[in-house]
């Protein structure tokens, strides 16, 4: 018992530490030497963000950690370098940033009504072939700054290929490892607005839509799932294709709950997990020693309806065993071609995005 407390002491001095070194915030900081526009081999990614968090004059931070009882609307543009390595993300530890080897975040944009933002979302839409009009609404987890989840989505982004609309749903997370409590409550208030977002897509000209939610951003989007499928409201327009919880962060007796809440109203659930998850292993502590999700045995879970990916055997992640989806080559390859595949939900040829994983050293159950 001592050993295993020595152990989470150990992962909460990590955190501290981890949080205490946090690289600076960059929303709409640009290199007055070398500017995003002259890096021509660049890549660059347009963003478009909803937000629970307080707008702020803090440089380079653009959001803070502090609630809004109203939804933002906004969008940037992250610039991925040239240099750039699948899985990796090349974030500047000071300011400004260099484009040409690392992540840049600019051209931060406030659509004062949602009329706006819908038409700007349209337009990105536009661009793309019938019948491949998408979106991807990524939220983000625990302990993350407004620069921390933008550049998460990008890297995630130009290394899936996402070939769709990426859409960040960012509530109001501290970013500190000590504020857990803080967080989780955050998350908890920020549900009625995730909901609102759902009925902001309803007004776009998008054709589909993804959630994928990753740790404590899964805990946020099951609860705002359960609460639309008690009102007969989840997926009503039918244009929701998957809900991927990736390391998810929910006592595993509450999702149960959720589940049988939802009760077959939404089908297509798939979860990520990983049985060494260092950072999950810390919230079961936090937690009284409930299990997480994100770290059960996947034998567990098969009879829940969902899909079950096992990613433990996975050891090749540069962002550690928390976030494999995004910096794990081959994982965040193969959720990829899932995604960019994942546009047959109303005929012929079921899509599963276990079958883009089934080739990786993991075990998956399906529901």
């Amino acid at each position: 018992m001592m050993r295993r407390c020595c152990s989470y002491l150990l992962i909460v001095v990590n955190f501290v530490v981890i949080s205490c070194s946090r690289p600076p915030d960059l929303v709409g900081i640009d290199n007055p030497e070398i500017t995003v526009a002259s890096v021509e081999t660049a890549t660059r990614h347009k963003i478009f963000m909803a937000t629970t968090r307080s707008a702020t004059e803090a440089l380079g931070a653009f959001y803070s950690d502090r609630r809004s009882p109203e939804l933002a609307l906004t969008s940037v543009d992250v610039s991925i370098p040239p240099n750039h390595v699948l899985g990796n993300l090349e974030r500047p530890n000071r300011m400004p940033p260099n484009p040409r080897t690392e992540f840049a975040i600019v051209n931060p944009t406030v659509y004062e009504t949602e009329k706006s933002f819908v038409a700007s979302v349209n337009v990105a839409l536009q661009r793309l072939p019938r019948n491949e009009r998408y979106i991807l609404l990524f939220v983000h987890g625990y302990n993350n700054t407004t620069s921390d989840s933008l550049l998460r989505l990008a890297q995630f982004v130009e290394d899936t290929n996402y070939q769709g609309v990426a859409v960040l749903f960012s509530w109001a997370s501290a970013a500190q490892a000590t504020k857990y409590v803080y967080d989780m409550n955050s998350a908890l208030i920020a549900r009625p607005l995730l909901a609102d977002l759902g009925r902001i897509f309803g007004n776009t000209n998008a054709e589909g839509y993804d959630i994928f939610a990753h740790s404590m951003g899964a805990l946020l989007a099951m609860e705002t799932a359960r609460d639309m499928a008690r009102i007969g409201q989840l997926d009503r327009l039918g244009r929701l294709i998957n809900i991927v919880l990736a390391s998810p962060d929910i006592d595993i007796d509450l999702f149960r709950a959720q589940m049988a809440q939802i009760d077959n109203k939404f089908d297509k659930f798939f979860v990520l997990l990983s049985q060494d998850d260092n950072a999950l292993g810390f919230s079961r502590w936090i937690a009284g020693g409930v299990p997480r999700l994100g770290s059960a045995d996947s034998s567990e879970l098969g009879e829940l309806g969902v899909t079950t990916i096992d990613l433990t055997a996975i050891q090749d992640s540069t962002s550690g065993s928390h976030s494999k989806f995004a910096g794990s080559p081959r994982v965040v390859q193969s959720i990829g071609r899932g995604l960019n595949s994942s546009k047959d939900f109303a005929g012929d040829g079921t899509y599963n995005l276990s079958d883009f994983l089934a080739y990786l050293p993991i075990r998956h159950v399906d529901n």
